[in-house]
Order: C-alpha cells, then structure tokens, then sequence
C-alpha cells in the first residue's frame, strides 16, 4: 500500500536554519525540521516529500508537480511570504490543503512581515512555535482528511 504524501516546502534562506539569526529562528537546522516532519508523518500514516529552493520558480514548479499525487502542503515560504503572489497562485493551483509555517513569530517582528499573501489560502497558519509548527502543520493537515473520511462515511446511505 502506498501512503498518502504529504509536500513541504521552504522558501528562501530556510537552508541556514540553525546559523542564522538564532535570536530568532533557534538553533535547529533544516534537517531537524525535516526529521521531526518525516517521523510525524510516518506515525500519522503518511509520506513526506520535502524541498527547500532560495529560487521561487523552482517551488512554483514542485507545486505544478504536486497536484494530483500530494494530499496536503506544509509551507514555509520564507521571504517569499509577503512578496509572491506567484507562489499564492501556484499554492491555488495546486488544490492542496496548505498550512502556511513560520519559526519566528512574525507579527512580534518587523511590520513587513506581519502581511502574507499566503495566510488567505491556508487551512492554518502556525507561527512562532520553532521547528515544532511543520509537525503540528502535518498533524493538521492529517486530522482534517480524517475527518473529512468520517464525514463522507455518515453520509453514506
């Protein structure tokens, strides 16, 4: 049996997690991030694909690629976050669930970065957990597919 796979994105400079701005962002690498999804995701029943790009065309692309075989995104979109309307239009495009993640908690921060063009189209936003928000963002995305099964088999005749 094939698992259902579960995307996660991160945008730009998500490479240096650990090394930069620690204040901030912690001491856990991108590594950590990707470990503690992929073991949430194999408890829950599912797969992870994982990416991270500091180049937008190459998540707009991974996205193209996710519809259709993904069930959910996980996304840190990084910078990208309030500048790209072209990463929200691929996320639309995409048809999947999204739950947008942010380590930092971004409204305690620069005003900039209080605006996202993704938060709009999100199931949830998790912002200022650390490396914690991507397995709660992949415990969500699994909870609302159970439900909508529960859902669909109460209203079976």
């Amino acid at each position: 049996m094939t698992l259902p796979r579960i995307l996660v994105l991160n945008g730009p400079n998500l490479n240096m997690l650990g090394t930069r701005e620690p204040a901030h962002y912690g001491h856990a690498t991108l590594a950590d991030a990707e470990a503690l999804v992929a073991a949430t995701a194999a408890r829950l029943g599912y797969s992870v694909d994982t990416l991270q790009s500091n180049h937008e065309g190459v998540l707009i692309d991974r996205l193209h690629a996710a519809r259709g075989v993904n069930v959910g995104l996980v996304i840190n979109p990084g910078g990208l976050t309030h500048t790209s309307v072209a990463l929200r239009d691929a996320i639309t495009a995409s048809e999947l669930p999204t739950v947008e993640v942010h380590v930092s908690n971004v409204h305690a921060r620069d005003e900039f970065r209080r605006h996202s063009y993704i938060s709009g189209i999100a199931v949830a936003v998790i912002a200022g957990a650390g490396i914690a928000g991507y397995g709660f963002g992949v415990e969500i995305l699994a909870q609302r597919r159970a439900d909508a099964a529960a859902s669909a088999l109460k209203e079976q005749p």
